[in-house]
C-alpha cells in the first residue's frame, strides 16, 4: 500500500497537480484528534489526538504534516474517517472538522520527515469557515 501511495505521488510530480485552489505554504501547528471507539472508565469515549504542523492551506483544504500515521493502535486516515484540527491560527485557535483525502510517506521531502495528510474542510460552521479563508486569503496576498 505505501509503495503504490509513493508511485501515486511521484506522478503528481511529473505530470502535474489536479488541486484547483490555489496553496499558500504556511507552517502553523496543529492537534488533530479523532474520537477512538473505546469508552474510558467514565463511559465517555477516548479521544485519539496527535500534534503536527501544516505545510500548506488553501480555501478548501490543508495539508497537515504529522510524525505517525497510527496513534495508539488506531490509522488516523480511513473510510468515512472524520478528524478535528485544532489549528493554531495568529489571533487564536480554530477548530475545524476536516476529512482526510489522501497521505503519504514523506520519503523523499527536503526538509519534513514522517507523513503528509491531504485533508479537506468538513462540517465547519460558517463563521470559522469564514475566518480560515480570510486567513489564507491574506496569506495568499502576502
Amino acid at each position: 500500500m505505501e509503495f503504490a501511495r509513493s508511485i501515486a505521488s511521484r506522478l503528481r510530480q511529473y505530470a502535474g497537480d489536479r488541486r484547483r485552489a490555489k496553496r499558500v505554504k504556511v507552517r502553523l501547528d496543529f492537534t488533530l484528534s479523532l474520537v477512538g471507539p473505546a469508552l474510558s472508565s467514565n463511559g465517555a469515549k477516548r479521544v485519539i489526538s496527535i500534534d503536527g504542523h501544516t505545510l500548506d492551506l488553501s480555501s478548501t483544504g490543508l495539508a497537515l504534516v504529522v510524525p505517525t500515521i497510527i496513534v495508539n493502535e488506531h490509522h488516523l486516515v480511513g473510510e468515512n474517517r472524520n478528524m478535528f484540527v485544532r489549528l493554531e491560527l495568529p489571533d487564536g485557535p480554530l477548530d475545524i472538522n476536516v476529512v482526510p483525502i489522501r497521505y503519504e510517506r514523506l520519503e523523499d521531502h527536503p526538509t519534513e520527515t514522517g507523513y503528509l495528510i491531504g485533508v479537506k474542510l468538513g462540517n465547519v460552521e460558517p463563521q470559522d469557515r469564514l475566518r480560515f479563508v480570510e486567513y489564507v486569503s491574506q496569506e495568499l496576498r502576502g
